[in-house]
């Protein structure tokens, strides 16, 4: 663990913006999601990664210092970084509940698939991983609400809360464990 802050993630604005100059298809927590996946899974946090986790050769690197790029390096040091200071790119809270609960669906979606492009059909997965995975993919069919109360409200902070662990959890497995087990060979 280091003991320098960990730096946050770049605004949603800024990273729909590149997105945006870039014509990609997908909104900017659904594709946080497919780069935390494809970390999670093991895959490169090098600087092709949108290539990789678009699936499609086509798509330049991000440019050095922009948002994108801050995407990728912030993502994957609060990956290795065991504070648990892990975030997911959301929405603010003052955004109403169906945009703020669409955009978690959204980021499941991503995750799965860019967990499944680089953990492959057999991750080595703890039981609690596979649950944690399981229960990531019903998220991730899920639908928007659109009004709710301060109840729905705390039910999504607990389902925010959730995905954050479960990801670190699936992190672990496949990144951290296969780590460990290399340095025991």
């Amino acid at each position: 663990m280091s003991s320098e802050p960990i730096s946050g993630l770049p605004t949603i604005s800024a990273v729909d913006a590149q997105m945006g100059r870039l014509s990609l298809p997908t909104g900017a927590s659904e594709l946080h999601g497919s780069l935390c996946g494809w970390l999670a899974g093991g895959g490169s946090a090098q600087a092709d990664w949108l290539a990789r986790v678009m699936a499609d050769d086509d798509i330049a690197m991000p440019e050095t210092g922009s948002a994108l790029d801050e995407l990728r390096t912030a993502s994957a040091a609060q990956l290795a970084d065991r504070s648990f200071d892990f975030e997911l790119l959301l929405p603010d809270a003052d955004a109403s509940l169906a945009e703020r609960s669409g955009a978690v669906f959204d980021w499941c979606r991503g995750f799965l698939g860019g967990f499944g492009l680089a953990a492959g059909a057999q991750p080595p997965l703890s039981a609690e991983s596979l649950e944690a995975l399981a229960d990531l993919a019903k998220l991730a069919g899920a639908q928007a609400q659109d009004d709710g109360d301060e109840e729905d409200e705390a039910a999504l902070v607990e389902i925010e809360e959730f995905v954050r662990v479960a990801v670190l959890l699936l992190h672990g497995d496949c990144v951290l464990g296969a780590q460990h087990r290399q340095r025991l060979n």
